[in-house]
């Protein structure tokens, strides 16, 4: 019966009414909806999509639980897992991971796990004050967290309920990390499910502090010796960008993604009621071909200008999302693939009037795997534009490295650190962006959950 059902489809706002506006894209399950698609689920004994999941939640087990409209019991199974379940509903690569290995899919489609546990989050929030709180036995010990994105609120809730008396340092103004400043409020909104998931956070007992620039406000040596905490977690992610360092980079008009982004989304340039300066221009060429791409290429379609993704391999070697490549064709983004920018030209006022570039072909495969661009000798071509937008790619901030004694990062600038977080510098764990370069949330967060095991296990054994 189950795998009779199609897939539930899941309604969506219009592509050209979403391409003028910053409002969610996708409108998710109601309850009839989400039933009727957990409905589809096997439960199988050996369910593949839980080792598919980052942090291992028993999907078989939340799904039966939302099939027979048992809300609660679904969002119990789900929060022993993970602490953001509508963040990750709604941003996770559902698709490569527990969907991929989805039995169902194999002669048909998936079950819409990611859909379903956005629902079950969603439901979770609204109904927050209803649900019961774990009970909590301090142990007397202290943790110090730096930075509330997906890897820190990860670790700090598992902390948390473990008896720690945790503290998040922020070091901008705003909680949530790359959920607020990277992600657009049409895939992920700020105020209706990031400050809420924070807000169930908060009331496990983490207290967070912003503003709080870690190697600059204060040291992990100050935090570790003069505060009084008994380890630190360090998950202040990658927002260093990344340039090609090819001519022309330094006019006006050029910038990289998580710029444009974090002035979109933290500072909210998009709405007039703010003092933000964006600049989108007429038309906007995004480099690169990753969910950064994605999210920088539709903000600047949102803010009025025609936009363009260039991207050196083919369509099959996009690394983002399916879902968000083709929600970007629906808001008519154009794409130019085969295509890697050589200069960009500016005018007699140092403005950007255009990217030159070169046709690429695809040659041997690299050590990822995929087969590597090749420029075709001669083919320069033009393609007029007043803004380009670098989004190639971040590496952790060298900040944390320069001020902490002992804290060994690699050549990209990576802290090092084991597969349980251990660090280079005892009682210093790390995890996440950091740790891995940019990556997706659901991976930061199963890092921060590994580093908290690793930490308990830690303090437990001095």
């Amino acid at each position: 019966m189950a795998n009779r059902i199609p897939r539930v489809a899941v309604r969506e706002q219009d592509p050209a009414i979403r391409a003028t506006n910053f409002e969610e894209v996708c409108y998710g399950y109601n309850n009839e909806e989400a039933r009727l698609e957990a409905s589809r689920c096997l439960g199988c004994k050996n369910p593949r999509c839980v080792n598919s999941c980052p942090v291992h939640i028993n999907i078989p087990a939340f799904i039966h639980e939302v099939a027979e409209g048992n809300l609660a019991a679904a969002a119990s199974i789900i929060s022993a897992d993970s602490s953001l379940p509508s963040v990750c509903g709604r941003v996770c690569p559902q698709e490569t991971q527990c969907e991929g290995s989805c039995v169902l899919g194999i002669k048909s489609e998936p079950v819409a796990i990611g859909k379903l546990e956005r629902f079950v989050g969603d439901w979770a929030i609204e109904n927050a004050s209803t649900l019961p709180l774990p009970e909590i036995t301090p142990n007397g010990h202290r943790v110090a967290i730096i930075g509330s994105g997906p890897a820190g609120l990860a670790c700090a809730s598992d902390l948390a309920r473990a008896g720690y008396d945790v503290t998040i340092f922020e070091a901008l103004h705003a909680v949530g990390g790359v959920l607020v400043y990277g992600i657009p409020e049409f895939r992920l909104p700020k105020e209706r499910i990031v400050a809420r998931e924070v807000e169930a956070v908060k009331r496990l007992g983490v207290k967070i502090e912003t503003d709080v620039i870690v190697g600059r406000t204060m040291t992990i040596d100050q935090l570790l010796d003069e505060q009084g905490f008994d380890a630190v977690f360090v998950g202040s992610g990658a927002g260093l960008p990344r340039f090609m360092g090819i001519d022309g980079e330094n006019l006006n008009g050029v910038c990289s993604a998580n710029e444009f982004l974090t002035r979109a989304n933290l500072m909210h340039a998009y709405d007039p009621d703010y003092d933000t300066p964006i600049y989108a221009g007429k038309r906007a060429v995004v480099v690169g071909g990753g969910n950064v791409a994605m999210d920088a290429v539709r903000t600047a379609r949102r803010l009025g200008a025609e936009a363009i993704i260039v991207y050196r391999r083919s369509e099959a070697e996009l690394p983002a999302r399916a879902e968000e490549v083709h929600h970007a064709k629906q808001e008519g983004i154009e794409f130019r693939m085969l295509t890697n920018p050589v200069r960009i030209n500016g005018d007699e006022n140092g403005w950007v009037k255009g990217i030159e570039c070169i046709e690429m072909e695809l040659g041997e495969p690299d050590e990822s795997g995929r087969r590597s661009p090749v420029a075709k000798e001669g083919s320069n071509f033009n393609i007029d534009c007043d803004v380009v937008i670098m989004a190639l790619g971040t590496s952790p901030n060298p900040l944390i490295k320069t001020t902490t004694k002992g804290l060994e990062t690699n050549r990209r600038g990576c802290i090092v650190a084991d597969e349980e977080g251990h660090t280079t510098r005892e009682g210093v764990f790390a995890g996440g962006d950091a740790v891995t370069g940019a990556a997706t949330v659901i991976l930061a967060m199963g890092a921060g959950r590994k580093a908290a095991k690793a930490i308990d296990e830690y303090l437990k054994s001095k």
